[in-house]
Parts: structure tokens; sequence; C-alpha cells
């Protein structure tokens, strides 16, 4: 590796992607997982990461890492973020010990405070409940990043959605106006934290209109293949019958949408090029891949995504790891070559597509 003028290390893999990482709380370590594997393969370099939440907290202490050290300073980086979130965690005292309690254990989404917990968020809003916006995870993101140096970067280009709440547009923050504000906005569920205002404008979590944001990567990067590393089911078997597993499968749902119709605009594009009425010259093809989380994760409850325990990330780490591992000798050889996920079978949920019969022009005349 040779260091450029600006000290970015580059890359020296044999075929070039883009990453895009959906956010998920603590299942964000399942996609840590992904990147390791890839950082220790050492066969793909990363042109471009779109990330929101969680998956924008991976790409941006991944960036940093690599400027740092390569590959292996970006692993580092990764392990000791997501060391700290379960050891020194994202909260200290006497409400570090609060929050143990709550998100510890086998049965924590059952116990007593993690309920009257949920109730809360239900009934009061966090300009009631906190009003003077104490939010923890800015002071460890302070400390753990440094922002100064994320924004040097230039040897992988980021692109960070948020919601704007006045608008209800999506908003995408590019690598070298990065700062903390930025990242605690792409992560702000606005029902535990207030909107994160940046030059005035107020935002709420990326996820609700970009998890991740793919659109970016078409515009912006010059590789075809981008690798989407899923961690929101898609689909979830059965009917949720309680009132916090409805809103818990209202939120997954939610948050895939807006990724669902990026791939139904990508196949169409796609769909049209093949049968001739787009030019390549003009419009580009796009390899989608997907590494789904969604499956393997799909056995924890969504009340999971706040369990910082060291064990459980360590797990979804691994499920990670493995998943990246079988993803890249699967389908290493298609990149560069053609997309591997069915596009229309993602969107469509498998459904065939019906034709639904034409409308008469005109009434018929009676006779």
């Amino acid at each position: 590796m040779t260091s450029t003028k600006d000290n970015a290390i580059d890359w020296d893999g044999e075929k070039k992607i883009s990453l895009a990482l959906q956010g998920g709380g603590a299942h964000g370590a399942f996609t840590w997982g992904v990147l390791d594997a890839i950082l220790e393969d050492k066969r793909l370099d990363i042109e471009a990461i779109s990330g929101c939440s969680a998956g924008a907290m991976n790409a941006v202490v991944l960036a940093e890492g690599y400027l740092e050290n390569g590959r292996k300073g970006a692993r580092e980086k990764l392990h000791r973020f997501w060391h700290s979130v379960s050891d020194d965690g994202t909260i200290s005292g006497s409400l570090r010990e609060v929050f143990e309690q709550v998100f510890s254990g086998a049965a924590y989404e059952d116990s007593p405070l993690y309920l009257f917990a949920d109730l809360l968020t239900h009934y009061a809003s966090p300009y009631q409940f906190n009003p003077l916006d104490i939010n923890p995870l800015r002071d460890h993101l302070v400390k753990m990043i440094d922002f100064k140096k994320v924004r040097s970067c230039s040897h992988m280009k980021l692109f960070i959605s948020a919601t704007n709440v006045e608008t209800g547009k999506i908003a995408i923050f590019h690598g070298e106006e990065m700062t903390v504000h930025h990242l605690l906005a792409s992560a702000c569920l606005p029902y535990l934290f207030q909107a994160v205002e940046i030059g005035g404008v107020p935002y709420w979590d990326g996820g609700y209109m970009g998890n991740p944001a793919l659109y970016p990567l078409f515009y912006q990067a010059s590789s075809q293949d981008i690798l989407l590393v899923q961690v929101n089911p898609v689909e979830r078997r059965g009917v949720p019958k309680t009132a916090r597993d409805i809103q818990d499968r209202i939120n997954e749902i939610t948050f895939n949408g807006a990724l669902l119709r990026e791939f139904r605009a990508i196949e169409f594009v796609n769909r049209l090029i093949d049968e001739g009425k787009l030019a390549e010259e003009d419009y580009r093809r796009s390899f989608v891949h997907r590494i789904d989380g969604g499956k393997a994760l799909a056995k924890y409850s969504a009340a999971t995504k706040l369990n910082s325990s060291w064990p459980f990330l360590q797990e979804l780490r691994d499920l990670g790891r493995d998943a990246a591992k079988a993803f890249l000798a699967a389908h290493y050889a298609d990149l560069g070559q053609r997309g591997t996920l069915d596009l229309r079978d993602a969107f469509s949920g498998g459904i065939m597509q019906r034709t639904v019969p034409a409308m008469p022009t005109r009434a018929k005349k009676r006779a």
C-alpha cells in the first residue's frame, strides 16, 4: 500500500464495490461482522458506503480506522467501537445501572423496567420525559470517533441518510461535512430522542426515507456493484398480536419501504436496458447483491436491537462473518459481471405481477 498526499491509504483489492449498510441498533453488530470478514479477505476495495443509523456508525468508524492503518486499522477500530458500546457503554454511573437492568439478560424485554420504559415512550414525547435533551450517545461518539479525520478521508465516499422532519424528504450527508450531529441525526428515533437540528433544520432517523439510500451510489460511485447488508427482516412469518409486536412489525415494514421502492426502480431500468429501450451508454446497469442478515436475525425479537451485552454483540458479529464468507465463496466471481439479488422477487415478495385488464375507453351503448 502507498500513501497519498492527504495520508489516505490506497486500496489493493482485485474488485471494487459500494456498500449499503442498514440501521438496526445492536443488530448492526451483524454488519460489523460482515465488514470484518470483507476487510480480512482483502479482495474487495470499498469505493463508497451509504449508511443509516447503526449502518452509518459502522461506515464512519471503518473510514477512520482505514485512514489510520488500512484494513487492519479498520478492523481494530470497528472492534473497539462495538466493545465500547458494550463495556464502556453510552451511559455511565447510575444511568448505566438502569440501562443494564433494562437491556441485559435473556428475558430483558420482559423486565418490568423495560415494559415501563416502553409504555412511557408511547404516552410521552422525549420533549416531556427528557426536556434537557440528554443523549449519552453524543458524548460517546465524540469520544470514540475523530470526526476531523473522517472529514479528511478521501479513499472512500461516505453517504449518511437522515429524514427532514418538516418536509418528510430524505437528506444525504457527505463524508467531508461529517460531524457528530450528522451521525446523531441519522440515528434519531423520534420517540426516544429530540430531533437533531443542523443549520436550523430538524432531522429524524434516516431509516424512514432510506434504510439505506442507494441512489447516491448510482450517481457518485463508479462501481456497478452494490452490496447491501440487510439486518431488518423483510418477511416475518405469523401475525403479531400484542401491541408491542404489532408496533415492532410496523417499524420493520416502514424501515424497509424506501429500500424496496429503490429495488423496483433499479429493476425497471435494468429491464429497459435488457429490452433495448434504454442505451447503456446513457443509463448504467446496476449489479445488486445482498448479504441478508434479516433471516438470521428474524429469530431475535425487535427488542434485542437494544441489547448491548458483549456476548450478544459477539454472537451477531460471528453470524455476520459467516454470512460474508458464504457470500464471497458463492458470488465473488459474479462481482463485476452480474447481480445476484433477484430484485423483482425482493420487492414483490415472490408474488407474480398480475396484468390488470384494461378499462374500456367508453361505455358500450345499449342496444
